[in-house]
């Protein structure tokens, strides 16, 4: 029974979807979106409109979110510290093959990550998804030794130097050309469709990537054990 009715709630949400949001009808862009397409490259010089959208024109939003995950990652690591006097689970090590295909992995994984957030500018890509998977190649290290400790000191750094670049050069924006964020006035643009182009984009998405990995990096860790003082207990 529950399943039926299950069945009829997911036919009844999306008949009222497809009747809501008809797909296919392409409506009339507004102002802001035509100057975004029109003059998107020009201003930008970027590959990918979407990340100048995102970094450029709407930058600010862009720190706002920035800020949200460091919030984030700090209030779960607020809740989840490890009591004085706790007993610690410690896990059965992983088998050899495991650990082994993780450590083979990681450097591959995180130039991938790099990689995704370097090339922002051009593919659909950015700092957030990169730094997703730098995060990843962490957690597939954290997997196969639950007693591995990050560098909390190393990753503090980038983390705050990370969210100072990207403060600088919004300043610089403003400086340069009187708009937090702003592109032009601060670095060559380039040419269209190469590495070195778009100006400031590809460095605030490098700083992203970076900050974003950190930060769930040290989320991912907290996670998985805390550090204080306690009795280990083998599982």
């Amino acid at each position: 029974m529950k399943q039926l009715l299950g069945i009829a709630v997911l036919l009844a949400v999306g008949t009222l979807l497809l009747r809501l949001v008809p797909a296919g009808q392409p409506g009339e862009l507004g102002s802001v979106a035509r100057h975004y397409v029109e003059r998107g490259v020009v201003e930008d010089r970027g590959a990918n409109l979407v990340t100048s959208i995102v970094v450029n024109y709407r930058g600010f939003d862009t720190l706002g979110e920035v800020t949200v995950l460091f919030l984030s990652v700090a209030g779960a690591g607020f809740v989840l510290r490890r009591r004085t006097g706790a007993r610690l689970l410690v896990q059965e090590p992983a088998s050899e093959i495991l650990d082994t295909a993780a450590r083979l992995l990681f450097a591959p994984i995180v130039l991938l990550g790099v990689y995704i957030f370097v090339h922002g500018h051009l593919t659909p890509g950015g700092g957030f998804q990169g730094g997703a998977v730098v995060a990843s190649a962490v957690l597939l290290l954290l997997l196969t030794d639950r007693t591995r400790h990050l560098p909390h000191g190393l990753l503090g750094w980038l983390e705050s130097l990370s969210g100072f670049g990207f403060v600088v050069t919004g300043l610089l924006g403003l400086a340069a050309a009187g708009s937090f964020l702003a592109n032009r006035g601060v670095l060559p643009l380039g040419q269209w469709n190469r590495l070195f182009s778009a100006g400031v984009i590809p460095v605030i998405y490098v700083l992203i990537g970076l900050k974003v990995g950190s930060e769930l990096s040290v989320l991912l860790e907290n996670l998985m054990h805390s550090d204080g003082a306690g009795e280990e207990v083998r599982s």
